[in-house]
């Protein structure tokens, strides 16, 4: 939905309505949520380079995702957006109920943290010397997590079967062909068999990311385009 566009009805009962963008791997960590616990939900893509006026009223900051629920409340934030998704739906938990396992899946999600903005330089970044900068910056932020697996001994972050910590981090993971950067991950074995694992996930696959689009999109997007959202459809 764009600019001038009408806003949506109510959620109907027995929904959560989920507001994104099909591009964006923050959103996608909410819809990875969704999917994987099996909760029906209706997804509306927004827009951002050409937002409807009354989504500021959904979220002030004008930013994906934002999910609504049919009693018309409204959560923010996309790691807030899965905690909210695990606790008020029953079925498959993410989450570990272990306050210490909690606690290491934090940890996890902080050493990841970095990540996320360095995408976002090296995507806006033209200077070569630059770029080769910053996929040494991404070589030891992914040295940190194969650590994290090194001493864990695990497949998955969060132990022996994928949980939560695994849908939170995988989007920028499952970007790394489109942006030409799976070569930052070459001194790393244990994510490179962690990614793998990954794409076997029902729900992971349910949301591919297609490289060309992908870059088809990312193209028009930095060149401020109001079809960069809607690319490919």
């Amino acid at each position: 939905m764009m600019l001038g566009s009408a806003p949506p009805g109510p959620v109907p009962e027995g929904l959560i309505r989920v507001y994104s963008m099909r591009f964006c791997p923050f959103a996608q960590r909410t819809r990875l949520v969704l999917t994987a616990k099996g909760i029906k939900h209706e997804v509306i893509n927004i827009n951002l380079k050409n937002k409807p006026e009354w989504f500021f009223k959904k979220n002030p900051t004008g930013l994906v995702p934002v999910l609504e629920n049919s009693q018309g409340q409204l959560i923010c934030e996309s790691a807030i957006t899965c905690e909210y998704l695990d606790e008020a739906y029953p079925g498959k938990k993410l989450l570990p109920d272990d306050p210490y396992e909690k606690a290491c899946q934090k940890m996890v999600f902080e050493l990841f943290s970095k990540v996320p903005s360095l995408v976002g330089s090296f995507i806006r970044s033209t200077n070569k010397e630059e770029r080769s900068g910053l996929k040494e910056e991404f070589r030891k932020e992914f040295s940190k997590l194969e650590e994290v697996l090194t001493n864990k001994k695990t497949t998955f972050f969060g132990g022996n079967s994928l949980s939560m910590i695994d849908y939170l981090i995988w989007p920028w993971f499952q970007r790394l062909e489109a942006l030409e950067l799976t070569e930052c991950v070459d001194h790393t074995p244990k994510i490179k068999l962690w990614m793998a694992a990954m794409r076997e996930d029902p729900a992971v696959s349910a949301l591919p990311i297609d490289v060309k689009t992908f870059r088809g999109f990312l193209n028009l997007y930095l060149q401020n385009s109001l079809e960069a959202c809607d690319y490919g459809l």
